[in-house]
This record gives C-alpha cells, structure tokens and sequence, in this order.
C-alpha cells in the first residue's frame, strides 16, 4: 500500500531538499509513499496570482483567501484526512501520525501571513493541527514536521521498524535514556546496569527510567499549567 501527500503551499520549493533526504526519501524509493507539493498560487485568476486580502472587519495583516485552497483540493480529488496546519489546532501526536501512515493519503494546507480565511478551516480541512503552544511564520515547518513523524512508520523507511516502537510516545509515555561507547568520557560513566549484559535488570532497568521521566514530564507540565501527552491544546503554527 502506498501513502500519498498532497501539500499546498506558497513556498513550494521549501520542500524539495527535505522530502529527498533521509527517511523521507528511503520510503518513497521504497514505494511507501507518494509526494505531490503543490503551489497555491496556480489556483488563482489574477495577474499578481494573489492569495491574500484585507481582513473583514480591519485589524492588522493579512488573510489568506478561501478560493485558492478550495480550487487546489478539487484539483487534487483529495479525500479525508485533510489537515489545516494552524495555531487553533489541536496539538498533534504520536497516534496521529500512526493514523495518518495507515491510511491512503494525507492531504496538508500550509497558511501563512496573519490568518486563514475561516472558511478554509470550517468546510474544507477534517482536522486543525498545531505542533504546540508557539506560533511560526507559516504552516510549512510544522507540514515538514507532520510528514517526517508519519513517513518513519511506513515500510521500508527505517531499516529497524523495532527502533520506531521504542520511542518516545509509541505507547504513550518518554523512553529510557540511551548510551553508546565509550563507557566513560570525560568522567561521565554509563549506568553499570547496561554494562551488566543482564537483559532481565536492563529491561527493568529501562521500565523503571521511563515510567520516572514519563512522571517527571507531566509533574513539570502541570507545574506551568500547560498541556502535555495527549490532551488537546495547541498554539503552533500561524496559519
């Protein structure tokens, strides 16, 4: 099965070296996936091949126009999900890029400039996505973010699929801290536990380190009143 990605953008050109490297390169080679990156501004009638306007109402910036977008889905034949990266989103996780790679197609919409028209949002996207509590000057590192997260979990991205499983957020919680050689540097040692070859305590040992930064995590996000792990919350992208 093959996973195709349609994102609409301004900035076309943004995508071009990151969706070549790495494991966003290795599952399309591997026929995993499918990119198509489409330039918003083929879908407008004017000279200036304009995609903004005055909001209604005054205040400052600028709005992008809902006609532009519209056009480019139908010329897409886009079908659910279809995803309006935006700072009214919810806060995108792990399960949704394991939604999104068990699927057929992933439709992305970059905003930029002050707003989206919100129309776009209303009767267009099936889902407002933000990365968190921080705004970006367009849609397109978070879509960029968004591809790379559900990319990784498609065959043939990753030549270990067992290392995707013990990520961080796989089953919901933090994973263990890593180490590698040498087992000193610096005067800073390795846990002896690793070093042990005692599979049983290592696993223990990687249980127990996960569960206390797990708690760890959520104990600091409730102390500054912010939303972690799965609840909705979201502030990121500015559309």
């Amino acid at each position: 099965m093959t996973l195709r990605i349609n994102i609409v953008t301004i900035f076309p050109e943004f995508f071009t070296t990151p969706l070549g490297l790495s494991i966003p390169a290795r599952a399309a080679a591997a026929g995993s996936v499918t990119y198509r990156v489409v330039d918003l501004r083929d879908f407008t009638h004017d000279r200036h091949r304009t995609v903004d306007d005055y909001p209604f109402g005054g205040g400052p910036g600028m709005v992008m126009k809902p006609e532009p977008f519209f056009e480019a889905v139908d010329a897409l034949g886009a079908k659910a999900p279809i995803v309006l990266v935006s700072a009214r989103g919810r806060r995108f996780v792990q399960a949704d890029a394991v939604r999104y790679a068990a699927g057929t197609e992933l439709t992305i919409l970059c905003g930029h400039y002050k707003d989206v028209d919100q129309r776009v949002a209303d009767h267009l996207a099936t889902e407002e996505i933000s990365l968190g509590d921080f705004v970006l000057s367009g849609g397109e590192p978070a879509a960029l973010a968004i591809v790379d997260a559900t990319v990784r979990l498609l065959d043939g991205a990753m030549s270990d699929i067992e290392s995707a499983r013990t990520d961080s957020f796989w089953s919901g919680g933090l994973s263990a801290p890593s180490y590698t050689r040498p087992a000193e540097y610096r005067g800073f040692t390795v846990p002896e536990v690793l070093l042990s070859g005692d599979h049983k305590r290592i696993a223990a040992w990687r249980a127990a380190e996960a569960a206390r930064l797990t708690a760890q995590r959520e104990a600091e996000c409730r102390a500054r009143n912010s939303s972690c792990g799965d609840e909705p919350a979201a502030r990121s992208t500015d559309p």
